[in-house]
């Protein structure tokens, strides 16, 4: 089990490409995360949801995802609540102290599903979830040590070189974790090195020497990694803009959801993709300006409108420009959305921002499918999934036709909304888009793109990181 010192120190990056390189030795190999807690989700093969680091490790090992590879996933709607996913489904909406007080409860659900992984597999890689040290959300935890101590699973510590301090972060977990979670972690890794490593050997020695804890390596920032979906929305605030004639803009709602959807445009070439963060204006120069998904439809609609972000888009429109929903993005461009149940707060319906002849209606019901299927106007294939909540009739043509011969979305002028998310990964589709804004597109697949990137980072593990003391350690399981 991969551990960090903290969140985004790297853990899910570092566990796909263990999961590649084990794979690559001819192991059956599969990735678990006891909890996560995200609103980036994948659907698996049964209909369910996890969360979408899991999918892409289940990727690297190269098998189909499963809803036991992510027991439970926590899908947050407000600062303060969440919906609760166990097993794929939803369980219900808990505030966070609620939940706090009940998580101790799912732990037999947990493991049950690593029970039923390890059936099937000559190793599980298990991602942790924040960090071990966080001694206050230690009671009832089954997401780090709770799990780890419960399932018998040994422990590696990661932490992150690059934003300072890692040695103060791997000794302190050490000196505030009780003695019995401190003796589950059987070594070190130090993740995301910049320039000479031999600079850090006195470091590497002595964060040893203060924790009784062998290092198992120095990973350097790997460029591969670049290449592989995000997890956190953390990185959207230090994310730096790619360079192009042409600029899309990504508004950051407060509660954005499957932003990988855009990640086959930071490579193209001719793209400068932007995300444009709370209390900025969307650039006037922006060809297309993309509305994404949000895990609170009516609360990232008043979002918007607070940070002024409808008036940039009837201003864009006036101009001629492009705009695109996905998923509830979709649902804002519409004219009315309602919330009869009460399913992501008050029982209330507003006005959506009326670019598009549609009506959502929230219900408690989820749609969680994958989705194949072609562009109406242009017969631009795709393959995606679909995760929402409600129900949208439109008064137009369908944008989108599944295979099943049912459609999705619809457009008005150069406005168009649907609900399928990763319908940029094929390179038919992302051409056609990118073709109505002038930009050639570099054909590119994504899936092959992050494959090889998977492997890239597998061969970089191989060498900086003493992958025959992982599996010793992963042997003392118990």
């Amino acid at each position: 089990m991969l551990q960090g010192t903290g969140s985004d120190v790297g853990k899910s990056v570092l566990v796909a490409g263990l999961c590649r390189l084990f794979a690559n030795r001819g192991m059956t190999v599969r990735p678990f995360k006891p909890q996560n807690m995200s609103n980036n989700a994948a659907v698996t093969a049964d209909g369910g949801e996890i969360g979408r680091a899991q999918a892409l490790q289940a990727l690297a090992c190269r098998t189909p995802p499963t809803t036991d590879m992510n027991p439970v996933l926590i899908k947050p709607q407000s600062d303060t609540g969440a919906q609760i996913i166990v097993h794929g489904r939803v369980m219900g909406n808990l505030a966070a102290r609620e939940y706090q007080g009940r998580k101790g409860e799912l732990l037999g659900a947990v493991l049950e599903s690593y029970a039923r992984l390890r059936l099937g597999a000559d190793l599980v890689i298990v991602e942790g979830a924040g960090s071990p040290a966080e001694i206050n959300l230690r009671a009832g935890d089954i997401a780090n040590m709770g799990f780890a101590r419960a399932a018998g699973v040994p422990v590696v510590l990661v932490g992150d070189i690059d934003r300072g301090g890692v040695i103060a972060s791997i000794v302190g977990t050490r000196v505030v974790i009780e003695p019995e979670d401190a003796a589950m972690i059987r070594g070190f890794l130090i993740n995301k090195f910049r320039g000479d490593v031999r600079l850090f050997d006195d470091g590497y020695a002595e964060i040893a020497r203060r924790s009784g804890w062998p290092g198992l390596g120095v990973v350097p920032w790997i460029a591969a990694a670049r290449a592989l979906p995000a997890e956190d929305g953390v990185v959207l605030e230090t994310a730096g803009e790619t360079q192009g004639a042409v600029t899309i803009a990504v508004l950051m709602l407060s509660r954005i959801a499957n932003f990988d959807d855009f990640d086959p445009f930071v490579h193209e070439p001719g793209v400068r993709l932007v995300f444009v963060p709370p209390g900025q204006a969307v650039p006037v120069e922006a060809a297309l300006i993309v509305i994404p998904g949000t895990k609170s439809t009516i609360a990232d609609l008043a979002f918007l409108r607070a940070q002024g972000w409808d008036v940039d888009i009837a201003g864009h429109v006036r101009r001629g420009g492009h705009v695109l929903g996905i998923c509830g993005g979709y649902q804002m461009l519409g004219t009315s959305v309602a919330d009869p149940d009460g399913v992501e707060g008050p029982v209330e319906t507003v006005a959506g921002l009326g670019y598009l002849p549609v009506e959502t209606v929230l219900t408690g019901d989820k749609r969680v499918s994958a989705v194949v299927g072609v562009s109406v106007a242009d017969g631009a294939g795709f393959a995606g999934y679909e995760i929402h909540s409600g129900r949208t009739v439109a008064a137009a043509a369908p944008l989108l036709r599944f295979s099943d011969g049912s459609g999705d979305g619809c457009s008005v002028g150069r406005v168009a909304g649907c609900y399928v998310h990763g319908l940029f990964n094929a390179p038919a589709q992302r051409a056609a888009w990118l073709g109505r804004l002038g930009v050639l597109s570099d054909g590119v697949d994504q899936g092959a793109r992050v494959d090889a990137a998977l492997d890239a980072l597998a061969a970089a593990l191989d060498e900086h990181v003493d992958t025959g003391a992982l599996m010793d350690i992963a042997r003392t399981a118990t």
